[in-house]
């Protein structure tokens, strides 16, 4: 390794699902960026720091890039398009599992106009055979001249931490950018707000996920306990009954849920207040989108 000092900031994309948040989770060493089985889970850009001896890594995380069918999804893809333009590397994800296919093509295309080094991960690769994964391999490097190309699973940690040594390798150099007690640059409202909507949206139906947005009204620090109060929004009267469940029984698991992840975060004791709350068709109504945070 060379003696300067590198620090940056670098993203991975891919379309919705290809692992870019477990990958994220599995570098900074704990749970930022929200992760479930549902695409198009990820709402806010947020910031993972990782600190080495000689270089400081910011991980950027971005929705999956999609065709948009409505307003929130214009917004989230002007919202990677502008972190692509400012991050130093990008990582695109290929999953292993499946064919690279017209989404791969299509996020490849739109970044070639950029001016940040772009490396491909094949990710997922505790999920294939070597054979498979050879396969996959070539037809990743045929797609685009990437920088680097390398294989990784964020769930067996397998190339984990070549894949950051790589990454490193092709940061500015530069002082550090955080001091070095910060993991993560995101307000605890938010991220506390995303953790119960990923509480939320476990289960649920896949009518659902796009129309879950959590906010956090209020915290209050009593003693050793920290309230917090947050409502949890749907659009209709039907999935408000979704997310309640049978006599309560869903909501009660969610918080049950949540509470866990966030006493995590925080180190300390909460009080977790939920309720649902229907606002019609915020995904379509500017003002409605703005109060939410977008």
């Amino acid at each position: 390794m060379d003696d300067v000092y590198r620090a940056g900031f670098a993203c991975f994309v891919g379309r919705p699902n290809a692992g870019k948040s477990t990958l994220t989770n599995a570098i900074i060493g704990q749970k930022i960026a929200i992760t479930s089985n549902k695409p198009q889970t990820t709402r806010h850009v947020i910031r993972g720091v990782l600190h080495r001896e000689n270089a400081q890594l910011v991980l950027v995380d971005t929705p999956g890039l999609h065709r948009p069918r409505t307003l929130l999804g214009e917004r989230l893809n002007d919202l990677v398009r502008e972190t692509w333009s400012e991050v130093d590397v990008i990582g695109v994800c290929f999953p292993a599992d499946e064919p690279v296919g017209a989404g791969d093509r299509f996020i490849s295309a739109e970044i070639a106009e950029l001016k940040a080094t772009v490396i491909a991960l094949v990710t997922k690769v505790d999920l294939v055979s070597p054979a498979v994964l050879a396969e996959r391999l070539l037809e990743v490097s045929r797609l685009y001249d990437f920088a680097d190309i390398v294989p990784v699973s964020a769930v067996s940690g397998h190339q984990v931490e070549t894949l950051v040594d790589v990454i490193v390798g092709h940061l500015p150099e530069s002082p550090p950018l955080y001091p070095d007690d910060v993991l993560t640059e995101e307000p605890e409202q938010v991220l506390i707000g995303e953790l119960i909507r990923e509480a939320a949206l476990e289960g649920v139906r896949d009518e659902l996920p796009h129309s879950i947005a959590v906010l956090v009204e209020e915290m209050l620090v009593e003693g050793q306990t920290t309230k917090i109060y947050a409502n949890v929004y749907v659009e209709r009267d039907s999935q408000k009954s979704i997310v309640i469940g049978t006599r309560g029984a869903r909501l009660k698991d969610v918080g049950t849920r949540a509470r866990a992840e966030i006493e995590a975060l925080l180190g300390r004791k909460i009080y977790l207040d939920l309720h649902v709350r229907v606002a019609k068709e915020w995904q379509r109504d500017p003002k409605q989108l703005r109060r939410l945070g977008f």
